[in-house]
């Protein structure tokens, strides 16, 4: 009986770990595709936007301008199909993974610069879904802040291009 519990027990803890080892691969994953989703926005990239969202992908923002709220909702089209170099810089930090089976979400703030210049900060939230093997973004949803509603990256600024 001992030995049969031991064993229950043993098989337990290794289907766990193998399973908490695939949910921390994938939550790197998933995160890694967030960075490389701001990293092509960043530099106008559209091939690699393109190939990291599924093709129904869906952007939008919420916050406060000038006194105004602002909801935005649209197709990665915009960024897609535009051409030439992009005139911000986003940069996310921090970032947090949930992973169930082939659905995941990715909670990152960021800071945002238009050239050189300190725009806004805010959260991006990433939703993904894994299609063949690759996790591509369904939907980014972002929140538009300042400061002290949101972080700037602690890095600093960024290097001026």
């Amino acid at each position: 009986m001992t030995r049969s519990l031991v064993v229950v027990l043993l098989l337990t803890l290794v289907t766990r770990t193998a399973r908490a080892q695939a949910v921390n691969a994938d939550g790197k994953a998933v995160i890694a595709v967030a960075d490389s989703v701001l990293a092509a926005l960043s530099s106008g990239d559209s091939a690699t936007l393109a190939r990291l969202t599924l093709d129904s992908a869906v952007v939008g923002g919420a916050g406060l301008r000038d006194g105004v709220e602002r909801l935005s909702l649209r197709t990665w089209g915009l960024y897609i199909n535009r051409k030439g170099p992009s005139t911000f810089i986003e940069r996310g930090f921090d970032a947090t993974a949930r992973v169930q089976d082939r659905v995941a979400q990715v909670w990152m703030p960021y800071d945002l610069y238009t050239g050189n210049t300190w725009s806004h900060c805010g959260v991006d939230t990433f939703t993904l879904m894994k299609r063949e093997g690759r996790w591509r973004v369904a939907a980014l949803i972002y929140t538009i802040e300042q400061p002290p509603a949101c972080r700037k990256h602690p890095a600093g600024p960024p290097t001026p291009r």
